[in-house]
């Protein structure tokens, strides 16, 4: 393959997936809002309790 059929490859794929997307309605996007928040937090109180252990055994 050239460079000019991958091109070509990467358009026809990108108008495919485009074809294919949808906007999400309000509740899908606020249940994916509420579990992206969700996963900040968890992965803030791990790293807060890393570092709290931490201070506390001295490193």
């Amino acid at each position: 393959m050239n460079v000019q059929e991958d091109i070509d490859k990467f358009i026809k794929d990108g108008k495919r997936v485009l074809k294919v997307s949808r906007k999400p309605d309000r509740q899908e996007y606020f249940e994916l809002a509420k579990i992206s928040a969700l996963g900040v937090l968890v992965v803030g109180a791990i790293g807060f309790a890393i570092v709290l252990i931490g201070s506390l055994i001295g490193l």
